[in-house]
């Protein structure tokens, strides 16, 4: 990839902002040992210091994959991320749920990237979904919590505001757009109308709420594109990955080629 105009001075800033933000990601049902080692070998790899370039927010595998991931990490900074919950349809019962997150959890996930129950709010139920949303929370204390709203499925801005205030009243951490898993992912729109309602709610709240873009961003200029609309809703001291996330594969790889031209 050429440097062009646009990847000049303060939007190279951004960029290694936006690195730093990035979830290194692998969720394919042929996901095995050798490849969560790859990535995780490839993520701890993707830094340099001497040209500001910081490691990864954290790696995002299947539960069964924590504990080598944890492992494999171990004294870098990088977190371990794990699906978890039903992921990515939510189908299955709370019980099911929660005892998937406390697996992930024990084998050392350092947070947990949940699905809410899309079906559960299009019928109405919106305490199921926020009651699953703040059980889950509370399995995981003090670790980090992913609420995925899917928003591909969830038909109208509408229901992606009820659905992202339920997930943030349920406990939620951050709420993430999309699985990656359905043929509509994040979009602008879609990440817009998640923004306000975090807007809305920390006008009534004392907490602080994350925002996490998923699912079909592949290129510098979607990342861009989500991040800039972020910290235009958000405010830019919101600029790191406390409050900020994207999820990535093929992303991670080519940001890092851009700043190490």
């Amino acid at each position: 990839m050429e440097k062009t105009e646009i990847y000049n001075g303060n939007t190279l800033d951004k960029f290694k902002t936006i690195f730093s933000c990035i979830d290194n990601t692998t969720l394919e049902g042929a996901d095995t040992h050798q490849k969560v080692e790859q990535l995780c070998r490839r993520s701890l790899q993707m830094t340099d210091r001497s040209k500001g370039i910081p490691t990864v927010a954290a790696v995002c595998v299947y539960p069964v994959f924590v504990r080598q991931a944890k492992q494999l990490l171990e004294g870098s900074g990088i977190k371990v991320a794990s699906v978890a919950g039903a992921f990515p349809a939510g189908q299955s019962p709370i019980e099911i749920k929660l005892a998937e997150v406390r697996y992930a959890l024990n084998e050392g996930a350092d947070e947990i990237d949940m699905v809410i129950s899309r079906g559960s709010l299009l019928e109405g139920n919106d305490q199921k979904v926020k009651d699953e949303v703040a059980a889950i929370k509370e399995a995981c204390g003090d670790r980090h919590l992913k609420a995925i709203l899917e928003t591909g499925e969830l038909q109208n801005s509408d229901n992606i505001y009820r659905a992202s205030m339920l997930a943030m009243q349920g406990g939620a951490d951050f709420i993430k757009t999309s699985t990656g898993k359905i043929a509509v992912s994040a979009t602008p729109e879609s990440a817009q109308t998640m923004l306000q309602a975090i807007v809305d709610f920390e006008k009534t709240s004392s907490r602080k709420i994350g925002f996490k873009a998923a699912g079909g961003i592949s290129t510098p200029e979607q990342a861009l594109e989500y991040y800039n609309l972020t910290f235009r809703m958000m405010g830019h001291e919101r600029a790191n990955n406390q409050y900020f996330r994207i999820g990535a594969s093929r992303l991670t790889n080519r940001i890092f080629e851009l700043l190490t031209q």
